[in-house]
């Protein structure tokens, strides 16, 4: 399997760290991860990529080996639409594909319908757009965002050695610690007395505010860019499949598919999750 490169990509608020495959000379694609996931959610994926593509997987603000917010900020999917576009600034990247994973595919998304003219194709992989609000829990979510204590002073979780930590993920997201290894040893700083998080733990703090669906739908309308989103067998919880539909259904261009595995497909099936990227590559 082909080593990726480290890399640092400065911002004009903070700076980012990736993993790049490829050649740099390649079309790029940059691939954005899920919520307290990192670039090495892609770590199987992207070298079956890396003879089409240049694949710059990006750890998010927060996760990884990327900085966190300063003291007093609150992370919001709209800053990782921001950073997204900060990163292909930085890289001088003025046109790209985008394959995005989870929170990563609702970012890709509305990074796609910010900026049509830079985005050449757009492949999402359970998620499509942010998670949305029907109105029901609205008010109390609200409340509940705004009384919670604040994170930045929270005690993080030690644990002994790697695997302690894997065993953890594994339960707490139900995907096999074999499987999550990359993400977890990219997720992990050695400290006194055994291994902690890397990640901000300002990102678990609730969310306040989430679009309503309608205002969903009207960003998912400004994609132009051809789409394709592959999703689970069976369907995740928090993406029902007509709310999907219904998503979909928006988008001028995309093609919908289905694989029989859980939420985090290109770590269950890279082969076969390499497959569909390259089927919907641009010519």
């Amino acid at each position: 399997m082909n080593a990726p490169s480290e890399r640092r990509i400065a911002l004009p608020w903070l700076t980012l760290a990736a993993l790049e495959w490829g050649d740099a000379s390649a079309p790029p694609l940059l691939a954005l991860h899920g919520w307290l996931d990192n670039a090495g959610s892609f770590a199987t994926l992207a070298p079956l990529l890396a003879a089409r593509y240049r694949v710059i997987a990006l750890d998010l603000p927060g996760h990884g080996h990327s900085d966190h917010l300063p003291a007093g900020a609150s992370y919001h999917y709209l800053d990782h639409v921001r950073a997204a576009l900060g990163a292909l600034d930085a890289l001088e990247l003025p046109r790209c594909s985008l394959l995005g994973h989870s929170l990563g595919a609702g970012i890709a998304s509305l990074v796609a319908a910010a900026a049509p003219a830079r985005i050449q194709r757009l492949h999402l992989i359970e998620g499509l757009g942010p998670l949305g609000d029907d109105g029901t829990h609205t008010l109390q979510r609200y409340r509940d965002a705004l009384a919670a204590p604040p994170a930045n002073g929270k005690a993080l979780r030690m644990f002994r050695d790697i695997e302690q930590a894997a065993s953890a993920r594994a339960i707490a997201s139900g995907l096999d610690a074999g499987l999550a290894r990359p993400i977890i040893e990219r997720a992990l700083r050695q400290a006194d007395g055994g291994w902690q998080w890397r990640s901000d733990p300002r990102l678990t703090r609730p969310t306040a505010i989430r679009l309503a669906e309608a205002q969903i739908h009207a960003l998912l309308a400004g994609i132009e860019a051809p789409a394709a989103l592959l999703l689970s067998q069976p369907a995740t919880p928090y993406l029902p499949a007509t709310q999907m539909q219904a998503r979909a259904a928006c988008v001028p261009r995309i093609a919908v598919e289905h694989m029989d595995g859980g939420h985090h497909l290109q770590l269950e099936h890279p082969q076969a999750a390499a497959q569909w990227v390259l089927r919907h590559a641009a010519p």
